[in-house]
């Protein structure tokens, strides 16, 4: 089976958002930066997918009009296999990523970027029930404290349990970085069994 790795939304515009923190970041780039290189080092296709709606305008962080809508600083530098700009949570709905995924033969995907429990896991979900297999690697996904509906603060880390609760054995493989690079060898090694 062959293995893509997305990387979803790890973009300037979140710097500009209100409840943007520096806490986490730098062991979630640690963590996304070495599954960047673990796959790019065996081979693995990596697929960029940046994120942009609301007015297009200056102002709008995520409108392309801004200069946001492009790599996160620290963000270890790859050529993409393929890039897709979306519109909606799921990297999945309007991009063409299905047909791309398709045709290159891709039956397992990594899951890894920002939000953890909005565009990973909705684009996790999506993948799932289109017959996709997915490793989510959490720890190489971001995310930031919430306020709940009733005023109290969902912690970032409780948002990262709730998400692999909900996914384990359900839409995803949880994984580590490691985990997820000796699947992706594993599938390239049984590849090449198939074609020797």
């Amino acid at each position: 089976m062959k293995t893509c790795l997305l990387v979803i939304d790890v973009q300037e515009s979140f710097r500009h958002r209100p409840f943007f923190s520096e806490g986490g970041l730098a062991a979630y780039l640690a963590a996304q930066n070495a599954l960047i290189e673990g796959c790019a080092a065996r081979g693995v296709p990596i697929v960029r997918i940046l994120h942009s709606d609301g007015p297009a305008e200056a102002s709008n962080p995520f409108a392309v009009e801004s200069g946001h809508v492009c790599p996160l600083a620290g963000l270890a530098a790859f050529a993409p296999a393929a890039e897709f700009t979306k519109h909606r949570h799921s990297a999945l709905v309007g991009t063409g990523l299905d047909v791309w995924l398709t045709r290159h033969g891709i039956g397992r995907l990594i899951v890894s970027g920002i939000r953890t429990e909005q565009c990973c896991e909705t684009t996790t979900r999506h993948a799932s029930d289109m017959g996709w297999e997915v490793d989510y690697v959490t720890q190489a996904t971001l995310t930031w404290d919430m306020r709940q509906p009733d005023g109290k603060v969902l912690s970032a880390a409780d948002i990262r349990v709730r998400t692999e609760t909900v996914l384990a054995g359900r839409f995803a493989t949880l994984c580590t970085v490691e985990e997820a690079l000796a699947r992706a060898t594993a599938d390239a090694e049984a590849i090449a069994e198939v074609k020797a």
